[in-house]
């Protein structure tokens, strides 16, 4: 059982039991008027959803043939024009659930416009990238809205009349508030990370936005858990929505998790020395501060290792370049801290390391799901002392 405060003489990460041989369930329950889905089957292939055939090759040029739990549930609930609530974990493929069913709307009314909301500038990023590859060829035109970066080209590309807009809350407000945005004409809003957003101190910000949107709308949230602000926020925003759930338990049962124990020795020595092991070929490294992130990875690049570092004292563009490079296999690791982590989306990470433990179980449990992804298997190791 996780502990809520870390003790070196036990296993402070959840244990993973192996899957017993059951059949998979479904259930739906009706409940007054919410309807809530959970559970794992998979009754779709992407070809048999009812969205555009251009779309379609879209999906299947991105290599996607079978959805994923979430994306399985909530698209075809989103073609029905339901308000959604989806309480998933990055990288259960929450990003096309509600990309693909948002984008073919557009694509039949061109008067659809979408505003996605996200805590962080990678997550935004990383969804307008997944963007184009699934509006390729359909002429739908997309703004990012981000800090960190000049605002004057956003402002620009606004005048465009874009289809839609994908931004942090800290921005779009400061464009809404300097004319440049006008929330009002967005009809379909999507809250991602919504959990993450509060955690960060953006629900003022939030309810700035949701204040602003016309009342005949589709709303979609995403989150990872379910409190009772994030409960409030959704009777707000939405009608009788659909509440779909995917549970984090199939992610985490790819995941084989242990501890490394410093036991008095220079902690990164011992670092270094795992890193120069086998099968350590794509690794993602967390710790606690920005400083501390900057001054490993500068420690890590003396010793020759191909690294890349992720923290708020970064711009906008060292961030992404940081990321890109990981991407693209030019680096073979990447140091990171908490705060900037959500927009982390990378296939085949084989090691995912706590070099600081984190400082709640919510943050472990995201932290590890950045490896162990779409059947593969990986490892967390955490240090202790």
């Amino acid at each position: 059982m996780y502990k809520k405060s870390f003790n070196s003489k036990q296993r402070f990460y959840p244990r993973v039991k192996k899957q017993k041989t059951v059949n998979p369930f479904l259930l739906v329950k009706k409940a007054s008027k919410d309807l809530e889905v959970r559970g794992q089957i998979i009754r779709n292939q992407f070809s048999d959803f009812l969205i555009s055939d251009q779309l379609k090759r879209n999906i299947l040029e991105k290599g996607y043939t079978t959805p994923t739990p979430i994306q399985d549930q909530v698209i075809p609930v989103v073609l029905l024009g339901k308000d959604v609530v989806g309480i998933a974990n990055t990288g259960t493929g929450k990003t096309a659930a509600f990309l693909v069913p948002l984008v073919n709307k557009i694509i039949y009314n061109r008067s659809q416009k979408v505003l996605i909301v996200t805590p962080t500038r990678e997550l935004a990023v990383q969804i307008n990238d997944e963007l184009k590859l699934f509006s390729k060829g359909l002429n739908i035109f997309s703004v990012l809205c981000i800090g960190g970066v000049n605002i004057h080209p956003q402002i620009q590309a606004l005048r465009r009349n874009p289809d839609i807009v994908i931004g942090t809350p800290g921005r779009l407000k400061d464009l809404k508030n300097q004319g440049r945005l006008n929330i009002a004409s967005f009809n379909n809003i999507v809250l991602d990370e919504v959990d993450r957003m509060l955690d960060m101190g953006f629900i003022n910000d939030v309810k700035f936005i949701i204040s602003h949107l016309p009342k005949i709308r589709q709303s979609l949230f995403f989150s990872a858990t379910l409190s009772p602000q994030i409960k409030n926020i959704i009777n707000t925003l939405s009608i009788n929505p659909i509440m779909i759930s995917v549970k984090l338990q199939e992610t985490l049962a790819n995941v084989d998790q242990d501890v490394i124990r410093i036991n008095g020795q220079v902690k990164q020595d011992v670092l270094f020395n795992l890193l120069l092991k086998e099968g350590f070929d794509k690794v993602l490294i967390f710790g606690r501060t920005k400083w501390g992130i900057e001054k490993l990875s500068k420690q890590l690049i003396q010793r020759g290792l191909k690294v890349a570092a992720l923290h708020g004292n970064k711009n906008q563009s060292q961030r992404q370049r940081a990321l890109d490079q990981f991407r693209n296999n030019e680096v073979n690791i990447l140091l990171a801290t908490d705060i900037v982590s959500r927009g982390i989306d990378v296939d085949d990470v084989t090691h995912v390391i706590n070099y600081d433990l984190p400082e709640n179980y919510e943050d472990y449990v995201h932290r590890i799901g950045r490896t162990g992804r779409n059947n593969k298997k990986g490892t967390a190791l955490s240090f202790i002392e």
